[in-house]
């Protein structure tokens, strides 16, 4: 039996400047700001689409595959 991956967004918490340019593209709202500080990600909802890392402007959102 194949271990199923699933694709997710993770911010790198230390250099995101809590912009919201991921909030905007995020077509299933997975995406909120977290204490006007960072990005935060919601795993339950993200389904790895890459429209967030595509947006940010300082390059500090990347896709990782992750165990289902």
């Amino acid at each position: 039996m194949t271990t199923r991956k699933k694709r997710r967004a993770v911010v790198d918490k230390n250099t995101c400047v809590a912009c919201g340019c991921c909030v905007k593209v995020c077509p299933l709202s997975a995406i909120q700001i977290w204490h006007g500080i960072r990005a935060a990600v919601n795993a339950e909802r993200c389904v790895g689409c890459g429209k967030c890392a595509k947006e940010c402007p300082a390059s500090v959102i990347e896709i990782q595959e992750v165990q289902a």
